[in-house]
C-alpha cells in the first residue's frame, strides 16, 4: 500500500509539474473615435490583476493573436478596496501597448479604448483616469458624450523632401507635396500635400506598404502621416485638416484613426493655421473625427494636447493563455 501510494503521489506531482499553467484573462474590444461599431479604430484591451504580470513576449504573442493595430494591457496600481473591483474603484492604472510586432511607447486610440472599457463596461465611475505609461502619465476624462485624452505634444522639424523622395513617392504617388517634416520623438514622417489636393484624392491613395518598408530600413521612420489642409467645401465639412497614416514598420499597413499621429499633426497645424483648437478627420476606410485643443507650445517644458472623440465597447469575453 505504501509503495502504491508513493508511486501515485510521485506521478501526480510529475504530471502537475509538467502541465503548463493556463490563465484566463478578461478581454474586450472597443472602437475609439467611433460613436457606433464598425467605425473608428478598434483596439483590444486585456485586464490584468493587481499582482498579475505577463512577460513582454507573452503580451506580444497575445497582440499577434488579436491581430489588431494595438492591444492594450491595463493593470490597477492598487488592490481591491473592500469588496469593490479594482478596475471599478481605481483611478490610476499601469498601461502598455503592443502592435502585432512590437511594443510601442505611445498609442492614443488604445488609451481611449481602455478608458471606454473601464468606464462603460467595467463600471468605473471616476470622471478622470490616469495611466502610467512609457510616455509618462496620460489622463482620459469624461467630456459630455466624448472621452478627452491629454497626451504629450510632439513637435516636428521641417525636412528636405528630397532626402525621403523614394519613400514619399511610394506613399503619395504623383500628388504634389508642399511640405515635409519629421518628429524624432515618435519616429513619424509628416508629408503635407499641396493645398489643391482634394479629400477624394487623399482617400484614393493606395501606397505599396511593402515597398515603403523596403525603401526605408534604418528604423528612423516607423510611420508616415499624409495630410492636407481642408478645402472648406461641403465635402470637407468643418475640418481644419485631413490625414491618413501608414505604419508598416510596426505591422500596421494603415491605421484607421491614430491618436499618436495627431500629437504631431496638432503641433504642425496649430503653427501653420495659428489656431489652438482644431477639428480633424482621419480619412481611412473606417475613418474618425478628432477634436483637438493644443494646451502648450512646442517650446514649453512639457507641452500637451487634448484629443477628444467618442468610443464604444463592441466585444467582451475571456482569453485563455497557456504560460
Amino acid at each position: 500500500d505504501r509503495l502504491l501510494f508513493f508511486v501515485f503521489e510521485t506521478c501526480a506531482t510529475m504530471t502537475s509539474a509538467a502541465l503548463p499553467a493556463k490563465v484566463s484573462l478578461p478581454l474586450y474590444q472597443a472602437d475609439a473615435f467611433a460613436s457606433r461599431c464598425f467605425s473608428g479604430n478598434p483596439a483590444a484591451v486585456v485586464l490584468l490583476g493587481f499582482d498579475q504580470k505577463l512577460t513582454a513576449d507573452v503580451m506580444l504573442a497575445i497582440a499577434a493573436e488579436n491581430n489588431l493595430a494595438e492591444t492594450a494591457f491595463v493593470r490597477p496600481l492598487r488592490g481591491p478596496v473592500h469588496h469593490d473591483s479594482p478596475f471599478a474603484a481605481n483611478n490610476r492604472f499601469g498601461l502598455r501597448w503592443f502592435t502585432p510586432t512590437r511594443e510601442v511607447p505611445l498609442c492614443g486610440h488604445a488609451t481611449m479604448a481602455t478608458a471606454a472599457v473601464l468606464m462603460f463596461a467595467v463600471g468605473n465611475t471616476n470622471n478622470s483616469l490616469t495611466f502610467e505609461t512609457l510616455s509618462g502619465d496620460l489622463t482620459v476624462a469624461r467630456d459630455a458624450d466624448l472621452l478627452a485624452m491629454t497626451l504629450p505634444l510632439n513637435p516636428c522639424v521641417n525636412q528636405d523632401v528630397e532626402e525621403y523622395r523614394k519613400l514619399v513617392n511610394l506613399t503619395v504617388g504623383s500628388l504634389p507635396v508642399k511640405d515635409c517634416a519629421y518628429s524624432a520623438t515618435t519616429k513619424k514622417l509628416l508629408v503635407r500635400l499641396g493645398d489643391a489636393v482634394t479629400r477624394a484624392q487623399l482617400e484614393a491613395l493606395k501606397p505599396d506598404t511593402k515597398a515603403m518598408m523596403a525603401a526605408h530600413t534604418t528604423d528612423k521612420i516607423r510611420g508616415v502621416m499624409v495630410t492636407v489642409a481642408s478645402s472648406g467645401d461641403a465635402s470637407d465639412g468643418s475640418y481644419d485638416f485631413l490625414s491618413r497614416y501608414f505604419a508598416p514598420w510596426n505591422g500596421i499597413p494603415e491605421d484607421p484613426v491614430t491618436g499618436s499621429a495627431h500629437t504631431v499633426l496638432s503641433e504642425y497645424w496649430a503653427r501653420k493655421l495659428n489656431k489652438r483648437e482644431l477639428q480633424a478627420r482621419q480619412c481611412s476606410k473606417r475613418g474618425g473625427d478628432l477634436r483637438i485643443r493644443v494646451l502648450g507650445a512646442a517650446g514649453d517644458a512639457d507641452p500637451k494636447v487634448e484629443i477628444a472623440g467618442p468610443a464604444t465597447v463592441v466585444i467582451s469575453g475571456t482569453m485563455y493563455v497557456t504560460l
